[in-house]
């Protein structure tokens, strides 16, 4: 019987991984893409375990896991007083078989997907970008912008894995409630090596207004590529911002250098808590960027987006083979919309509070529950769980 393809609309890693993990089992997929190629996105490049596991699934990993960096230990930082706590993973070794974080750009994590999807028959329409779509009980009219000019596909379902300002989501009519946070994020990337400081690869600073977090990627050197996170002044124009002095500045109240530091890249970008009232209308679904985002403090972002896809991927793949009725698409909604509120929004919300906070009795309390929390294996090891988001995959897994 021949059915009518999945649309997915957005190429990023949540898009690519729900077409290949839909390829992989016999779904008809059309991917289509906005952008003249892969987008170059700079930000996300942390990885939990449940993901790499996840990935694992896709024929994928064992390149990825080559041209990136493992990071089994993790620090919170105090700005003066200097490390609060040092989390070990190995603590979680019986949990999974992938005890670390694995840092790697998001920008690798595409291509492999890319051609593991093109492996296997697959193919992205580039430069298509997704105008709206009609739906009735069969199937999802889309319409695209192609090159040629517009153009109808006829797909059984849609889903839209076009990030945060996701064109699908406005065209289900679906609010996405919650927040901007008033200040950008600003990211300098540097090759000094910040380890001889005693750094780890990922820490986190805490200060009442020059709090940070750092994050070192495999670059494009062997010395790698230190990205370090500041909060701005929302008022501050971004020409003022990204000048070369303001960032020598904020570099210099980070770690003090006698000479310049080597600054090779820089951006800024807003910061938003949001999550979309619904995840699905009828034959239309989002996923990822397009359900929720969130800010980067904890890496559950992208992590997020992908457990999101892999979630989606065997549900959609059973209802579009007649073997579940189109009901089971709900519960990939009430799981995956649990995991986020209950776990990524709250926690996110809670580690830039945690970083920010202002009241030095708070924060004393804080620092010392961290302490005892790493001072006792099994508290620990239940912190570690759950900020590697090993439980909320097992919790959204728990939902029926």
């Amino acid at each position: 019987m021949t059915r009518d393809p999945v649309i997915i609309v957005g190429a990023g890693p949540a898009g690519l991984a729900l077409a290949t993990n839909l390829k992989l089992r016999g779904v008809d997929v059309v991917v289509v893409e906005s952008e003249p190629s892969l987008p170059h996105d700079l930000r996300a490049g942390t990885f939990h375990p449940p993901t790499l596991e996840m990935l694992g699934e896709l024929g994928i990993l064992e390149e990825f896991l080559s041209i990136g960096i493992r990071v089994p230990r993790w620090q919170i930082r105090e700005r003066r007083e200097g490390v609060i706590v040092e989390w070990d993973l190995s603590l979680i070794g019986d949990e999974t078989p992938f005890p670390f974080r694995f840092h790697c750009e998001q920008f690798k994590l595409t291509p492999l997907l890319l051609r593991r999807f093109e492996s296997l028959g697959g193919e992205v329409r580039f430069s298509h970008p997704f105008l709206d779509a009609e739906q009735d009980e069969d199937g999802v009219a889309a319409r695209v912008a192609s090159p040629g000019g517009a153009e109808t596909i006829r797909g059984r379902f849609l889903v839209g894995a076009d990030g945060a300002r996701s064109a699908v989501r406005q065209t289900m009519g679906v609010a996405f409630d919650g927040f901007t946070w008033p200040e950008r994020f600003l990211v300098v990337g540097t090759e000094y090596d910040l380890a001889p400081h005693g750094f780890t690869p990922n820490a986190y600073i805490a200060d009442p207004v020059d709090w940070s977090a750092i994050f070192k990627m495999p670059g494009d050197s062997p010395r790698g590529l230190w990205r370090i996170l500041f909060p701005t002044d929302a008022e501050l124009p971004e020409e003022e911002l990204m000048r070369e002095a303001n960032i020598e500045a904020l570099l210099q109240n980070f770690l003090q250098k006698p000479d310049p530091w080597p600054v090779v890249a820089k951006s800024t970008y807003r910061v938003h808590q949001r999550v979309a009232e619904d995840f699905r209308k009828g034959r239309m679904l989002l996923v990822g960027d397009a359900a929720h985002i969130n800010n980067p403090l904890g890496a559950f972002g992208l992590n997020g987006a992908l457990h999101g896809a892999f979630n989606l991927a065997p549900k959609l793949a059973a209802v579009w083979r007649d073997e579940a009725p189109p009901s089971l698409l709900d519960l990939y909604v009430r799981q995956r919309r649990a995991a986020n509120v209950e776990f990524v929004q709250a926690q996110s919300i809670h580690n830039k509070r945690l970083l920010e906070e202002r009241d030095p009795d708070v924060r004393a309390r804080h620092f010392d529950e961290l302490r005892e929390t790493a001072a006792d294996p099994a508290r620990a090891k239940d912190y570690l769980l759950r900020s590697s988001m090993i439980w909320s995959v097992r919790r959204a897994a728990s939902i029926d």
